[in-house]
């Protein structure tokens, strides 16, 4: 194929590579011999080129090399919808990214699901869901486009994921032999979403990739069962059929094949390795227990967790849920991280037969990450991991709140010994005063400023210590974690063994995602449905309406104020904000105000939300002279679009009595 350019050759030896491999990959090597044995006597390339142009497969090439006839390379490609057969959902996902030829890859093509029996009959409700599939591997995530809900559900997408991502793998094309090493399973989280933007999840698999490289074809079809949540673990949610591709195909070199003897080999290999591993850490983490049970007796009763079952009921150690996570510039620092953490929902696993109990999950990150909502202990690891990442040393707590409520919140230590708590929920932060007896004998208990009752045991990443002080209580305890008589701790080896290396690979650790949010266009389509919801409720009051668009604009600094304090503690821009309502309320009026914070921006929940506080059902009902209503919506959006919705309603109006 000719190019109106100039090329270097080595450019040129590129391109020329680059355009086999979109060749092999597009399957066009039959098409262009039934071309050749067409053309009569000596093959001359000018009539070639116009048979192959005549069949489309010039411009097929040019389409995935993302180029165009008359003008190479210079405009981007637009997105394309997936079609519905393999062959265009393969041609399109590869035509969205360039293929380097030193680079392999492999090619996940979803070709549809079957057996999802909850949704066996459908139902009004079930019809406005749907599904979305969640893809991690080697920290790259994506996600399908929302398909129905259906005991069938109508998966037609490909996911071209790059298996050589690391720092030794670049510059060298990497062998089948290479790729074997490649022991990270691809990680799907399918997700449930409704119509009022709720997000429950449905099932969770590891899918082992490899088996493609044993495959002479490049090519390997295979059903994956999606695993239940919690205690519906051992039950399958459905089957998602699945094919993996091995890209670029047609390069391999002569023997460079996998034997399925040798790919068995090297699976149960490493089973055996990662079991092992299970099983001498697991000896060693009982002969621990029962040193710390005969340190003293009550110590069989205190808040010490050494395994948590994740989102499929499969048990880990606890330091496997916290990994040092970068943010990028996703978020400004520790408080930023904080803040977004304590926006996600809080809801704990539930199942059924139960009678309203709830299970204790710990889910993985990508999973936590994909339904935007978890437990106590999910919001601790992710805010713990965040703080480790901008370098903290930071540990996931776990003990009791009042009333003897199970809870995991955070903590730091400063290197001046200062002791911080952080509240994962709500993001708040708390000094730890340290209460001396000796020095304050006789002195009252102080009473202290953090939510926290007793504390069992701290973890993070890399250490395990277990709180062997004569109390529990929160207040009396001292953090000297190198102190043997306050703390006993785990081996820091028999914890990496389990954590790090090959026994943690890079799927434990998923990246965030920009939010991909149009927080403007949000933030006004609220505040106009809200407009309307609160005509309606003073409407059935028999009273009327009448906005101020002026006073509703002021409002703003104020709900911009209202955010940056909840992420740093410091209250600023309340002087300019109360001169401004002074100036824009007459002399004999009254203003009365209301702002609230929510994270889903449905109008009906909002309202709803609204309306549950007497303030501001004052205010949507006030009565007087010359009444003026404003509202005002600010959306402050984080990664994975999770969101603050500020919203403040406010009258103006003269008293009349």
């Amino acid at each position: 194929i000719c190019f109106e350019m100039t090329l270097p050759a080595e450019k040129l030896a590129e391109l020329r590579q680059l355009i086999h491999n979109h060749i092999a990959t597009l399957d066009l090597q039959d098409e262009i011999r039934s071309c050749i044995s067409t053309q009569k006597g000596k093959v001359d390339e000018q009539s070639l080129m116009r048979a192959l142009e005549e069949k489309g497969i010039v411009d097929q090439v040019m389409q995935s090399l993302n180029l165009s006839k008359g003008n190479r390379a210079k405009t981007p490609p637009k997105a394309q919808p997936v079609g519905e057969k393999t062959e265009e959902t393969r041609e399109v996902a590869v035509a969205g990214t360039i293929i380097q030829p030193n680079k392999r890859y492999v090619f996940l093509q979803v070709l549809g699901g079957k057996a999802f029996l909850d949704h066996l009959q459908e139902s009004e409700s079930t019809l406005q869901q749907f599904f979305v599939l969640h893809v991690h591997f080697r920290g790259q995530r994506l996600c399908s486009k929302p398909v129905p809900c259906s005991c069938e559900p109508a998966f037609h997408e490909g996911f071209l994921l790059e298996l050589s991502r690391g720092a030794r793998d670049a510059g060298r094309p990497l062998s089948r032999t290479d790729l074997l090493s490649v022991s990270d399973p691809v990680h799907l989280t399918l997700v449930r979403n409704t119509p009022a933007g709720d997000r429950e999840l449905v099932g969770t698999c590891y899918l082992e990739w490899r088996a493609v490289l044993a495959q002479g074809t490049g090519r390997a079809n295979t059903s994956v069962e999606m695993v239940g949540v919690s205690s519906e673990g051992n039950i399958p949610a459905g089957i998602i059929d699945v094919r993996l591709e091995s890209l670029p195909r047609g390069g391999e070199e002569e023997g460079d094949t996998i034997g399925h003897e040798v790919l068995s080999a090297q699976l149960s290999l490493e089973k055996q390795r990662a079991a092992e591993r299970e099983r001498v850490f697991l000896v060693y983490a009982k002969q621990w227990w029962r040193e710390y049970q005969h340190v003293r007796a009550s110590h069989v009763d205190r808040m010490v967790k050494i395994f948590a079952h994740d989102e499929n009921g499969v048990s880990h150690p606890v330091c496997a849920y916290v990994h040092p996570m970068r943010a990028g510039r996703l978020l400004d620092g520790p408080r930023g991280a904080a803040r977004y953490v304590s926006l996600m929902p809080y809801e704990r696993a539930s199942s059924v037969g139960t009678g309203g109990a709830r299970d204790e999950v710990w889910s993985s990150t990508h999973a936590f990450l994909c339904q935007k909502k978890g437990g106590a202990e999910d919001h601790a690891t992710l805010l713990c991991s965040l703080l480790l990442g901008f370098g903290l040393d930071a540990y996931v707590c776990i003990g009791t709140k009042a009333k003897g409520l199970a809870h995991a919140w955070v903590m730091t230590l400063g290197h001046n010994g200062v002791v911080t708590f952080w509240e994962p929920l709500t993001g708040q932060r708390y000094l730890h005063t340290e209460f001396q007896p000796n020095k304050q004998a006789g002195s009252p208990l102080p009473i202290p400023q953090h939510p926290y009752s007793q504390l069992g045991c701290i973890f993070n990443h890399q250490s395990f210590y277990a709180n062997i002080q004569p109390s529990d209580t929160v207040a009396l305890c001292r953090f000297d974690l190198h102190n043997s008589s306050l703390w006993k701790a785990m081996s820091s080896d028999a914890i990496k063994a389990v954590t790090t290396g090959s026994g943690a690979p890079m799927w434990r650790c998923p990246p965030l995602l920009p939010s991909q949010l149009d927080t403007i266009l949000i933030a006004n389509e609220l505040e106009a449905e809200l407009r309307v919801l609160t005509v309606q409720y003073r409407q059935e009051l028999g009273l009327g309406t009448h906005w101020d668009d002026d006073l509703s604009y002021l409002l703003s600094p104020a709900l911009t104020a209202y955010e940056l304090e909840r992420c740093t503690g410091l209250s600023v821009g309340n002087e300019e904000f109360q001169d401004a309502i002074h100036n824009a309320v007459p002399l004999g009026h009254t203003f009365k105000g209301f702002p609230i914070q929510l994270t889903s921006w449905n109008p009906k929940r909002v309202f709803s939300a609204c309306t549950k506080s007497q303030v501001c059902t004052d205010i949507l009902s006030c009565r007087g002279d010359q009444v003026r209503m404003a509202v005002r919506t600010k959306l402050c959006d984080y990664p994975e679009g999770v969101c603050a919705v500020w919203v403040m309603f406010a009258v103006k109006y003269k008293s009349v009595l």
